[in-house]
C-alpha cells in the first residue's frame, strides 16, 4: 500500500473502521461514521462553491465535533478550509475573512454574533447549528467519490499566525506538512489505534492540526476534543476520555501546574504530552506530577525551522537544530558566532552571538502566505527562511531562544534579550509565568519590566525577589528588572502565547501591584496608588 500523500489518504485509510475515531463531550463516532459525516459536508459545500473562484471555506467556531468534521470535509472534498481565529473581532475579523477569499463562512451559535454587523462583501454566513444545515447534511450522500484529486503540494488549510508581533498572516498549510507531522509522531511515540489523542488546543491553529488531528488520523487513534483548554478540567478530561497522548502549545503546562497538586494526580492513563514553548521546569514537573513523558520541541505555524530536544540538551536550550537551521545576522547576512559563556554561566557576547533563526536550505514546509507576497518575500529574503525568532547557539551547537525580534532591549547602551531573563526568573518556585519587555527610559533606550504571575497560593515580597536576583550569578546587572508587575494573568492569544504588545502599551498604567527598583540600586519599593508614571 503506498504511503499517504494527503490528509484525504490518512482519513480514507480508516473509512470502513468500526474503531472509535472522534470523541466530543458525551458522544463518540467510529472512524467510518467520522469519514462519512465529513463526506456529507463536503458534498453540501461542493454545491455551494463557485468553480471559477478559489475553493475556500471559512470556519469560525470553537472546538467541536462539527469543527472536526468540517476540517475533514476539506480533506475529503478537496476544498481549502480557512481556520478563522475565534479571538479576532470587528474589522480585523472581517479583514481576515476577506483576505482568505472565503466563498462561505461556517459558524455556530456562539460565534455567529461576531459576524452580525461586519462588512463581508456579501460572503454568506451559515450557522451549522441551524435546522437548515442539519437537513442539508442529512440529505447528502456519504460517499467519498467524485471529488477533485489533491496532491501533497496542494493547500489543505489556511491557518492564521498568532499575531503576537503584528497582524496575523494566512499561512498556506499544504497536505504535505500534517501528513509528515502525523506519521512522524506516530513513529516517534508508537501511537496505535488503541491510543486516544486529547486535543484542547484550538483547531483553527497549526498545533492542533499537525500535533493533534494528524497523528490521530495517521494512527487510526481516537481524536478526543475539548471545547477549550481548562487547567482545572484537564485531568478530569484525560481520565474521562482515557487519553494517552495530548498536544499543547504555549503555556498550558504552566497553567495546569499552577493548580494545587493532588496525591492521585499520577493516577491517569496519559503516556505522552507533546508540544512546544514549555519551560525546562514545567517539562520536568509536569512529567513527574502526571507520570508521563513530556516531549517539547520548537516550531511555528510556518513550520520551516525545526529544533529538537535530545537527551543531552542542556538546561535553557530548546535543543539541537535540524540540518540547515542556523542563527544569522539579518543586517550582514552572515552566520553569528557561537556564544561565549563565562564561569558564572553568563553570555558575554550577546551583541554578536544573538541573531535570527533561519533555514539556510530554503522554505522547508513553508508554502508562503496567502494574498501577501510582500510578507512571503520578507520571510524568504536571500532564499533563506527567516523565522523572526531571536536565538544564539552555544559552543556545542545547541539553540537558546532570546525572544522575538521585537524582544531586543537596549538598556544603558547594552543590548539585552528578553527570553534569557524570563528563563532565569522562572527558577523561582513561586513564579508560574513571566513576560519580560521594555518600557521607555526617560533618558534614552529601554528599562526592563517584568510581569510575573505567581502560582496559586504562592507569595513573593520585594525583599525576597531582591535576594533571589542577587543570588543568580548569570544575571547581568543590566538585566535586573527596573519595574515588576504582579499580575493575575498575562494577556495571551488563543494559542496561549503572551501578547507582549498589550503589556508594553499598558506600561505601569495598571491596577496590578507595581514594584520599582531604585535607580542604580537593587532595592524594590512598592508603588503607592496607581499613577501612570514610575515616580
Amino acid at each position: 500500500m503506498p504511503a499517504p500523500a494527503t490528509v484525504r489518504d490518512l482519513l480514507l485509510a480508516h473509512a470502513t473502521s468500526q474503531a472509535p475515531g472522534l470523541a466530543f463531550e458525551d458522544r463518540t463516532w467510529t472512524w467510518q461514521e467520522y469519514v462519512a459525516e465529513a463526506a456529507a459536508r463536503a458534498h453540501v459545500l461542493a454545491a455551494m462553491l463557485a468553480p471559477e473562484r478559489p475553493p475556500h471555506v471559512g470556519v469560525l467556531m470553537g472546538n467541536s465535533a462539527e469543527m472536526a468534521m468540517l476540517i475533514a470535509a476539506g480533506a475529503v472534498g478537496g476544498h481549502v478550509t480557512a481556520g478563522i481565529n475565534a479571538t479576532r473581532r470587528g474589522a480585523a475579523l472581517a479583514a481576515d475573512i476577506r483576505k482568505a477569499d472565503c466563498q462561505v463562512v461556517l459558524t455556530d451559535a456562539e460565534h455567529a454574533p461576531l459576524l452580525a454587523d461586519l462588512d463581508l462583501d456579501g460572503i454568506p454566513v451559515v450557522d451549522t447549528g441551524s435546522a437548515g444545515w442539519a437537513e442539508q447534511v442529512l440529505a447528502a450522500p456519504r460517499t467519498t467519490d467524485g471529488f477533485p484529486s489533491t496532491s501533497e503540494a496542494d493547500t489543505f488549510m489556511l491557518i492564521f499566525t498568532s499575531g503576537t508581533s503584528g497582524d496575523p498572516k494566512a499561512v498556506r498549510l499544504t497536505h504535505r506538512m500534517p501528513v509528515f507531522a502525523g506519521t512522524m509522531l506516530v513513529d516517534r511515540f508508537g501511537l496505535t489505534g488503541d491510543d486516544v489523542c486529547y486535543c484542547s488546543m484550538p483547531l483553527f491553529h497549526s498545533n492542533a492540526i499537525a500535533a493533534g488531528l494528524a497523528p490521530a488520523a495517521a494512527a487510526g487513534a481516537t481524536l478526543a476534543l475539548a471545547r477549550r483548554f481548562s487547567a482545572s478540567g484537564f485531568l478530569a478530561d484525560v481520565r474521562r476520555f482515557g487519553a494517552t497522548y495530548l498536544n499543547y502549545v504555549g503555556k498550558p503546562l504552566a497553567y495546569v501546574l499552577a493548580t494545587p497538586e493532588q496525591p492521585d494526580d499520577a493516577d491517569n492513563p496519559l503516556r505522552v504530552a507533546f508540544g512546544n514553548e514549555a519551560s525546562d521546569r514545567d517539562i520536568a514537573e509536569f512529567g513527574r506530577r502526571f507520570a508521563c513523558t513530556v516531549a517539547d520541541g520548537f516550531g511555528s505555524t510556518e513550520n520551516a525551522v525545526v529544533v529538537t530536544r535530545v537527551p543531552e540538551t542542556p538546561p535553557g536550550s530548546i535543543g539541537r537544530p535540524a540540518d540547515g537551521v542556523a542563527v544569522f545576522d539579518r543586517e550582514t547576512g552572515q552566520e553569528c558566532p557561537r556564544a561565549v559563556v563565562d564561569d558564572t554561566g553568563r553570555v558575554t557576547n550577546l551583541d554578536a552571538c544573538v541573531g535570527e533563526l533561519v533555514n539556510t536550505t530554503g522554505a522547508g514546509f513553508f508554502a508562503g502566505y496567502y494574498n501577501d507576497d510582500e510578507a512571503t518575500q520578507e520571510r524568504m529574503a536571500g532564499g533563506m527562511y527567516w523565522s523572526g525568532d531571536l536565538a544564539y547557539r552555544d559552543a556545542e551547537g545547541f539553540v537558546h531562544l532570546a525572544g522575538r525580534t521585537s524582544d531586543w532591549l537596549r538598556v544603558d547602551g547594552e543590548n539585552l534579550a528578553a527570553a534569557p531573563i524570563e528563563r532565569l526568573l522562572l527558577r523561582h518556585e513561586a513564579i508560574s509565568q513571566v513576560a519580560v519587555y521594555g518600557v521607555p527610559d526617560p533618558q534614552v533606550g529601554d528599562q526592563v519590566m517584568a510581569a510575573l504571575v505567581l502560582r496559586d497560593g504562592a507569595s513573593l515580597t520585594p525583599v525576597e525577589l531582591e535576594a533571589f536576583l542577587a543570588a543568580q550569578p548569570d544575571l547581568s546587572p543590566k538585566g535586573w528588572p527596573r519595574v515588576v508587575r504582579i499580575a493575575g494573568a498575562l494577556p495571551s492569544t488563543a494559542t496561549n502565547k503572551v501578547l507582549k504588545r498589550e503589556l508594553v502599551a499598558e506600561g505601569v498604567a495598571t491596577t496590578d501591584p507595581i514594584w520599582i527598583r531604585e535607580d542604580r540600586g537593587s532595592q524594590f519599593r512598592e508603588r503607592p496608588g496607581n499613577p501612570s508614571v514610575l515616580d
